[in-house]
């Protein structure tokens, strides 16, 4: 009997996807194991293999579409000898597909929601042609009369593809016409009323849909503080060009450490000489990890993702660099698999590489901290008295007040501050 495709869910988090495009077509043989489309989750584009055999019989929804619930029927596969034009009649079909959304870089797309019916004339009602206000605006613009354009919007709402289409220097609407209903409020763009710019409106991803709905959680929901340290570096610096410069100059053994590299370690650290920093709070009471498991905030086209160093204390710095940059590669490719940024005990987020001196980032639940850290630079110091300067980099942790107290807080920037500052304590 025909099998059904089921949306799958590619990461715990995941309720709906995108469905990015087909591998396979209608009347293709599938085998097990066989890619057959690559599915947008909150986290990354991902393969969706075939776990069963047989011929790709009907494709219930397209390639481009967006908001499709996870176990909705995305597909039917049919096995030897079963006829194709028996799918109809299978379960399969009663699945309501997820509406299609084709992405394009045309702004013109963009003003234009997805179509459930054939397009129609335009509505009218009160003597008003149903048109989006950028659509309006460009008419009134080019002396376009909306009411002989065919929209192509949902229930025929003209949009501004259709006006760009029409011909210019049309005919303006007749006076009289706009006396037939002298009672209705002219409708006016929010540009014109307002004085708002004109814009593209890019649809919202599944991953920045996650990242605004988990974030806003956290500020409502998370009691944050925040606690800040300056740590110079110096010592740092000088120990990391030493271990920069032996590496060996190329092959799989090469490696460049960084600022971040060494922070992550001294977060890892640090945890483990405050065990009670590296908590998270759940309604049955707080979580105790016993492991210091690392997310490091890695920004990628439309979103930010954090990849997980697993037991980074136990890690070598030149192991801890080279693997964050594997990681963050297959971030930016979004070829990370859920075990790759599912978990985690605290985060890390540097801006110091783009010039950012101090900021509070906001906790990734559950977890209960995430440090935020600065650029170094060159700042006035006194040391016994004297005025000298030193590289200082300022570091902020924000907390989850209801699994870490403040005093724990203190306890973990001091043990970290001490690391940074002596980082030769890390390294044995």
């Amino acid at each position: 009997m025909p099998i059904n495709i089921l949306m799958p869910a590619l990461s715990p988090t995941m309720t709906e996807g995108n469905l990015a495009k087909w591998l396979k077509k209608e009347g293709d043989a599938v085998k097990a194991g066989d890619v057959l489309a690559e599915i947008e989750t909150d986290k990354a584009t991902m393969e969706v293999e075939a776990v069963d055999e047989g011929t790709l019989a009907k494709i219930l929804v397209p390639g481009g579409a967006q908001g499709v619930k996870v176990n909705d029927v995305i597909a039917v596969l049919i096995e030897e000898g079963e006829d194709a034009s028996a799918v109809g009649a299978a379960p399969a079909t009663k699945a309501a597909p997820a509406p299609s959304v084709t992405p394009s870089a045309a702004p013109a797309k963009a003003d234009a929601a997805p179509a459930a019916k054939p397009a129609a004339a335009p509505a009218t009602g009160g003597g008003r042609v149903i048109a989006s206000p950028l659509a309006k605006r460009i008419a009134e613009q080019q002396g376009i009369d909306l009411s002989a354009i065919k929209g192509s919007g949902p229930n025929g709402r003209i949009v501004k593809a259709d006006v760009e289409g029409a011909p210019k220097g049309g005919a303006k609407p007749a006076p009289a016409a706009a006396a037939k209903a002298p009672s209705a409020a002219p409708v006016i763009s929010s540009a014109a009323q307002f004085g708002e710019p004109e814009f593209d409106l890019i649809p919202h991803t599944s991953m920045r849909k996650t990242i605004a709905r988990r974030l806003q959680e956290s500020k409502q929901f998370v009691p944050h503080f925040y606690l800040s340290v300056d740590c110079e570096i110096d010592k740092l610096l000088k120990l990391r060009e030493e271990v920069n410069a032996a590496s060996p100059k190329d092959g799989p053994g090469a490696y460049k450490v960084s600022v971040n590299d060494f922070v992550i370690k001294a977060s890892a650290v640090a945890l483990m000489q405050v065990p009670t920093a590296n908590a998270s709070w759940s309604d049955d009471g707080v979580k105790m990890y016993k492991s210091a498991d690392i997310s490091v905030a890695v920004a990628i086209p439309g979103g930010l993702i954090t990849p997980i160093l697993r037991h980074a204390d136990k890690k070598r710095i030149t192991e801890l660099s080279m693997e964050m940059k594997e990681l963050a590669g297959r971030a930016k490719q979004g070829k990370l698999k859920p075990e790759d940024y599912t978990g985690g005990s605290f985060s890390v987020s540097n801006l110091g590489m783009f010039g950012i001196k101090s900021f509070s980032a906001v906790i990734n639940p559950p977890q209960a901290c995430i440090l935020a850290v600065g650029a170094g630079e060159e700042r006035a110091v006194v040391k016994n008295g004297q005025l000298t300067v030193a590289n200082v980099m300022t570091c902020t942790l924000s907390v989850d007040h209801r699994a870490v107290d403040g005093a724990i807080g203190a306890e973990f920037l001091a043990a970290f501050k001490r690391l940074i500052e002596q980082p030769l304590a890390m390294l044995v």
